[in-house]
């Protein structure tokens, strides 16, 4: 019984599966997005976001320990320098995979999967934008300008002051009518 398990062995032995993982991470740092089975897009994110997050430091150490696991030189240097700049502000998930259907000939789920920061339709074309800068929040409330919103604010504070201001005025009215009516 395999309870508690978490590796996806993918129908393959160890040697294969690590060639398959070894292939499918050299040419998604390749081409940024490649197409596969859903099933092997789970289990290579898993086996290489923690190679990009080892790209963040530009080490010796890392990148043996990176090249021990790609086994490409042109993929590390990739790694360590266009990918590793795109990913510095982000704290983890560089990979996103979306489903695109099921393949004709076996049914099998097909997804793609790619480096977030590397998707202009997703990021509208900037790096920057998925890191958190410049991003404006958004509400479900109707639009208003913004000369719109400063004298509506301007209204309501003139109005609240002269709602304060006749609430004080009568409350003077009160006590003065308690007062007099005690006097007498």
């Amino acid at each position: 019984m395999r309870h508690g398990k978490k590796v996806n062995h993918l129908k393959r032995k160890t040697g294969h599966r690590k060639a398959l993982f070894r292939n499918l991470s050299i040419a998604l740092i390749e081409h940024k997005r490649i197409r596969t089975t859903l099933a092997k897009a789970k289990a290579l994110r898993v086996y290489l976001e923690p190679l990009v997050t080892k790209s963040k430091t530009n080490s010796t150490h890392n990148r043996r320990v990176v090249f021990s696991y790609l086994g490409n030189k042109t993929a590390v240097t990739e790694l360590f320098s266009t990918i590793s700049d795109a990913v510095t502000n982000r704290p983890g998930g560089y990979l996103r995979i979306i489903k695109t259907g099921f393949r004709k000939s076996d049914s099998a789920q097909m997804a793609i999967i790619e480096f977030v920061d590397f998707n202009s339709v997703y990021t509208n074309g900037t790096a920057k934008s998925s890191a958190g800068e410049g991003k404006k929040k958004r509400t479900r409330r109707g639009k208003k300008s913004a000369t719109e919103t400063s004298t509506g604010a301007a209204t309501t504070a003139a109005a609240a002051a002269t709602a304060t201001d006749s609430f004080k005025e009568e409350v003077k009215k009160e006590t003065n009518k308690k007062d007099g009516s005690e006097e007498e």
